[in-house]
């Protein structure tokens, strides 16, 4: 964490977050356990918080059909909440799927592109399913930074089996909320304060620090450029604790 941000987070107590111990630019505590599904090429059940999502990276030996010939593969994502994963029960997507879901579903899939050289994997398809088993806030961040790992398991035993160079998978992408409330940055949202926020926004970082997406909306109040700049710095640092818990992963730490 720099300098500046190391300042910024003393205001702890106006957070309502010190009863769990955490910090206003803290993440929640996070892990990522690999091998949840037993047919999938790649699975990672991440849990942020109480935030659960499970995230499986399925290969598929074709591409869609504009792509067809063009020797390049495609990286996609389908996102879904369980009926039960919120407080009351939500309608499963059955016909039509909603138009948050098909939202956070190209998030996703614009997110996990970024990793991936599309060339170097060939004529064939990795789909990702995020199933949120439980939401607290960041079902679509947690989703971003699960499926990451998973693909990049996928990708792996792709590499093993000899179809694809080991330098297929380019680098991490991870994604972080940061939210601001009665002037304070709060990094990391759970349900409450998202709801109640002045400030809502997510940041998807690659593992070089560049910028796949950014969202934010000023729900309650407008908010400065230089509010702007600190919500991007917390963003970059929380991003980087989330590299360090993936690549943990990868590297069979």
């Amino acid at each position: 964490m720099t300098e500046k941000s190391k300042k910024k987070a003393s205001p702890a107590l106006k957070t309502g977050r010190v009863p769990e111990g955490r910090g206003p630019l803290e993440i929640r505590p996070v892990t990522l356990e690999t091998g949840w599904n037993r047919y999938a090429e790649g699975s990672v059940l991440i849990r942020s918080g109480h935030t659960h999502v499970l995230c499986t990276a399925s290969v598929e030996e074709n591409v869609p059909r504009w792509l067809k010939g063009k020797g390049q593969g495609w990286v996609t994502a389908e996102y879904s909440m369980l009926p039960r994963s919120t407080h009351t029960r939500t309608q499963r997507d059955r016909e039509k799927v909603s138009g948050r879901t098909q939202e956070i579903q190209r998030l996703i899939g614009r997110a996990l592109r970024a990793t991936v050289d599309l060339a170097k994997l060939g004529e064939r398809s990795v789909l990702i399913d995020c199933d949120v088993l439980q939401a607290d806030g960041g079902t679509r961040t947690a989703s971003i930074t699960g499926s990451c790992v998973a693909l990049a398991i996928a990708l792996k035993k792709l590499t093993d089996e000899g179809k694809i160079p080991s330098d297929t998978f380019i680098q991490t992408v991870s994604a972080i909320s940061v939210g601001m409330k009665n002037g304070e940055i709060l990094v990391d949202l759970d349900y409450n304060e998202d709801s109640s926020c002045d400030v809502d926004m997510n940041f998807v970082i690659t593992g070089k620090n560049q910028f796949v997406e950014i969202q934010g909306t000023a729900e309650r109040a407008a908010f400065t450029q230089a509010d702007m700049d600190q919500m991007t710095e917390a963003a970059l640092d929380a991003a980087s604790e989330l590299k360090k818990k993936q690549m943990k992963v990868l590297q069979g730490k």
